[in-house]
């Protein structure tokens, strides 16, 4: 019988989380000792001690598959590690499963399986034999019909990632991914720019205008004037193409008659909190265990 005591000393002197330690402990048929070998054979005492670090690198991928099309992000601690061949395969495994596979989220995407592992247990396992805590953090599927096309780009060894989906021309998808990473835009269009967005925009180019001591009967023109500087920062196709940047994108998509219908972009880490890297703390911190 294994109670729920000898669960939580389990828990304490591995990290380990609940329900794990209660495997263990079935196991082992109750030994302390050889549940904790359990535990690390199967490398969850040793990633669970990392489950505190921050993991802000990594590596992002684009995969085509006939008519669907992934972009995904797996984090690592080090740059280093984000180089490392059996990285590189974890993150191509992942790609490849959930694209065959009809998750729709992270959640969703952990509980499949690979060669009778989870893919959560295989980024467990990875942990362990790489050293650095290793996290699933996302990933998107696009989906097209038969006359359309996709294009991918990745940039500074998978760091920038995009994925465009085009009604036609496939090497003009590409360009428009390259775009894409490079120019770093928000949304497509001026109409998928939230009111709430705007509004916010609006109101920080107005009081600019006023602290700028500007006339005030002109300040409403002069805010319409900067919102669409904004929009060519934030709008794909407002955007000047840089292939030819005296046109902009959606002229140049339209010249090869095309058009955009959607785009992902992923910048490793974008929104996380980074690492501060402190010899003197990395030091104690391998002194310490």
């Amino acid at each position: 019988m294994i109670s729920a005591s000898m669960v939580k000393d389990l828990r304490e002197a591995t990290g380990a989380g609940m329900l794990d330690c209660k495997k263990a402990l079935e196991a082992s048929n109750g030994n302390m000792e050889e549940a904790i070998t359990w535990l690390r054979e199967k490398g969850i005492s040793k990633a669970a001690k990392k489950a505190s670090r921050i993991a802000a690198e990594g590596l992002a991928v684009a995969k085509v598959n006939g008519n669907r099309a992934i972009v995904v992000e797996v984090n690592s601690e080090t740059d280093f590690v984000a180089k490392n061949e059996e990285f590189k395969n974890l993150v191509n495994t992942i790609a490849e499963t959930v694209l065959n596979s009809d998750a729709k989220t992270v959640e969703d995407a952990n509980k499949l399986t690979v060669d009778g592992k989870t893919i959560e247990e295989l980024v467990v396992d990875k942990t362990a034999t790489i050293g650095e805590k290793l996290s699933f953090r996302r990933f998107e599927i696009l989906e097209k019909e038969d006359s359309q096309v996709f294009g991918t780009y990745s940039h500074m060894g998978g760091k920038i990632v995009a994925l465009t989906k085009l009604e036609k021309d496939e090497e003009l998808a590409k360009d428009i991914a390259m775009q894409v990473a490079a120019m770093r835009p928000l949304y497509l269009d001026r109409d998928n720019v939230p009111a709430d967005v705007l509004e916010k925009e609006r109101t920080i180019l107005h009081e600019q205008a006023e602290n700028e001591g500007l006339d005030p009967n002109k300040i409403d023109m002069i805010v319409n004037g900067r919102i669409n500087k904004y929009y060519e920062e934030v709008c794909l196709v407002d955007q000047g193409f840089i292939k030819e940047n005296k046109m902009k994108v959606n002229k140049y998509v339209e010249s090869k008659g095309s058009k955009i219908i959607s785009f992902v972009r992923y910048e490793v880490g974008e929104g996380m909190e980074k690492r501060e890297e402190n010899f003197a703390d990395e030091v104690m911190k391998q002194i310490n265990g």
